[in-house]
């Protein structure tokens, strides 16, 4: 591999990923989603092309015109775009009508196989992400309670159950009681809706997938989950490790150690 596509959405992971790929030798080129990807993906990669959500021919020329072989995909494209006005090109509307469901996932690996037959390969996004995937172990100075454990394991079997059927990756429990389960809002609002419901002592999960595909979809926190737990009221927040993201861990932890919040991985 000499150089490296990274279909771009939003937040910091294409970043990152570009300036690992790139300390690795390579020449990065970036595809970036012009309704999410950050304007600071331009600093730090070697070329970059910017299309709509819904242009999936202009995608695949710009991967082509590079000559990219090989790509990871990174960052988020929200579910919500997908029902308002995205600017669709004929093959994104033949994508789109050819999907068997909308849910992300479903989405995610069309895609993939949509690249494969133009020659793309999409690897491990883990690969230069290594900086902030998380490793197993308590990550902050206070560990979980008696009570909090009770919760996490509560919660993990409920999270694992609905990332099974491919509806949300987070639930919120207290004493044992679901009080929010994540859909296409996403983490943090669903953090604080069950926040909220729960009237703040709530301890959030957030899983993987029994079948995560590594190439994308990873579960992600940073430093605004942090700002959600906080406003919600939680105590503690358990996590997958090996195959969720932290980004910007040292301030993730520093503040979750002056809130008195506990983040473990198991």
């Amino acid at each position: 591999m000499e150089r490296l596509g990274i279909i771009a959405g939003g937040g910091p992971l294409p970043v990152i990923a570009a300036r690992e790929a790139r300390a690795q030798g390579l020449k990065v080129i970036a595809v970036a989603i012009e309704e999410a990807a950050s304007p600071d993906l331009t600093n730090e990669v070697d070329a970059i092309s910017w299309v709509g959500a819904g242009q999936l021919g202009r995608l695949m020329s710009a991967l082509r015109r590079e000559q990219v072989a090989d790509a990871v995909m990174l960052g988020k494209v929200p579910l919500t775009l997908y029902f308002s006005r995205v600017r669709t090109d004929l093959q994104g509307i033949a994508f789109y009508l050819g999907l068997k469901d909308r849910r992300g996932d479903s989405i995610l690996a069309a895609l993939a196989d949509r690249l494969r037959e133009d020659g793309v390969t999409l690897h491990d996004c883990r690969r230069f992400l290594s900086s902030v995937i998380v490793r197993k172990g308590v990550l902050t100075a206070r560990q979980p309670g008696i009570e909090e454990q009770r919760d996490i394991r509560f919660g993990r079997e409920i999270a694992m159950a609905i990332a099974a059927l491919k509806i949300g990756q987070t639930v919120v429990v207290k004493r044992r009681t679901v009080v929010a389960v994540e859909s296409i809002e996403g983490t943090d609002a669903t953090v604080r809706r069950g926040g909220s419901l729960g009237n703040g002592g709530v301890v959030v999960v957030k899983v993987g997938r029994p079948d995560q595909d590594m190439r994308f979809d990873l579960p992600v926190v940073g430093p605004d989950t942090v700002t959600a737990l906080e406003e919600a009221g939680a105590t503690a927040l358990a996590l997958d490790a090996d195959q969720t993201l932290m980004v910007d861990q040292d301030a993730v932890v520093k503040s979750a150690d002056r809130l008195g919040l506990a983040i473990v991985a198991d």
